[in-house]
């Protein structure tokens, strides 16, 4: 494992990928519990479970972090809500589609820093 300065960076940027993922999960959540529409049913349902997915990402970081000796975070990223439907799918892609551009530049972080647990953990997530 990376020496002291490098620790530093990667509990970092795991917990800016733990604010995601906490914003996340509070988002799915919360589009699950006030979408309302014509397809909402099948639609709050994927809310629902997609929440689910984000909680275990979350736990995932979490423990990875505090292995790792630092504090995992507990203030989330911007989360967005209200809206209809389409709009509530559309905060959704837009933040998975963030989170993904975060998650490439820190598996290559962890590469560069010499650690292949986070990397292959966040190589899982994506």
């Amino acid at each position: 494992m990376a020496k002291d300065a490098s620790r530093e960076k990667i509990i970092r940027a795991l917990n800016q990928d733990l604010a995601l993922e906490i914003a996340a999960t509070l988002q799915y959540l919360h589009h699950h519990w006030t979408g309302e529409g014509y397809d909402s049913p099948a639609i709050l349902e994927l809310f629902e479970k997609i929440s689910r997915d984000e909680m275990k990402h979350m736990e995932m970081l979490a423990e990875r972090i505090n292995y790792l000796g630092g504090d995992p975070t507990l203030t989330p990223s911007e989360i967005k809500k209200g809206g209809d439907l389409y709009k509530m799918i559309q905060d959704d892609l837009d933040g998975e589609n963030m989170a993904i551009k975060q998650y490439k530049a820190h598996i290559k972080l962890f590469d560069e820093l010499g650690d292949p647990t986070s990397r292959l953990m966040m190589e899982g997530i994506l």
